[in-house]
Parts: structure tokens; sequence; C-alpha cells
């Protein structure tokens, strides 16, 4: 019984880590940055989107752009169909990527799938603007 225990355990911890770390709501994103001073990377998709079902299934599943996001970025994944987005955002079309500092300002923002090297490469680089 105590080996099965362990068993799910860490079939939860591998699920768990099988993904970015989201948070549920901006505000909350909002807060944990200003409180862990990390830069928010805000995803924003659609129900009904090719695009973002790719992007999700195929880049945001690597554990090297896991890795990053959860180390260096507060991150929240906003579906325009079910969820409250600030007025500063635009929703249309998507996929939309924003990248704001920890207190929301928008330093960056791009449209559309990226490829795993081109979304690394995007996150390496915002990295080290962000630490000059």
């Amino acid at each position: 019984m105590k080996i099965l225990s362990v068993f799910f355990i860490l079939l939860g911890s591998l699920l768990l880590a099988s993904q970015p770390q989201w948070q549920e709501e901006y505000k909350t994103a909002l807060k944990t940055a200003q409180k862990e001073h990390k830069p928010i990377y805000v995803f924003i998709s659609a129900a009904e989107c090719p695009w973002c079902a790719k992007f999700e299934n195929e880049v945001l599943t690597k554990p090297d752009i896991i890795s990053l996001l959860n180390k260096n970025f507060i991150s929240v994944h906003l579906v325009r169909d079910f969820d409250t987005i600030p007025s500063k955002f635009k929703v249309r079309p998507v996929p939309r990527h924003y990248f704001l500092d920890k207190n929301g300002k928008i330093l960056f923002y791009d449209l559309g799938y990226k490829k795993t090297k081109n979304f690394k490469e995007e996150l390496i680089m915002l990295l080290k603007e962000i630490d000059k």
C-alpha cells in the first residue's frame, strides 16, 4: 500500500511538472509577480483556436520551456471565451503573448503560433533585456 501511495505522489508530481505553473487570474498573477519580483507572461487563447491548441500542445509541453517559464516568470493563461481579461490586452486575433514587468506594464507583446526554438529564444532575449 505504501508503494502505491508513493507511486501516485510521484505521478502527480510529474503531471504538474509537465506544464507551466499557470495562475488562474490576471490579478492573482500581478500580486504574485510583485511579491516574487518576477515578470509576467500572459498567454491569451480561444476555445476553438487551432493555432492556440497547437502552441499549447507542441511548445508549452516542452521541459525546457516549462522550466524557463516556471523559474523566471509568473504565467497566466487567459481564454477569451471564458476569462475576465483586462482591457489593456487585445484578444483578437489569437494566440497572443504579452510580457509584463512585475507591476503590469507591457514590455513586449507578440501574436501567433511560435515554434519551440523561436519561443525559447524570445524568452531568453526578454530575460536579458529585463536584467539590464
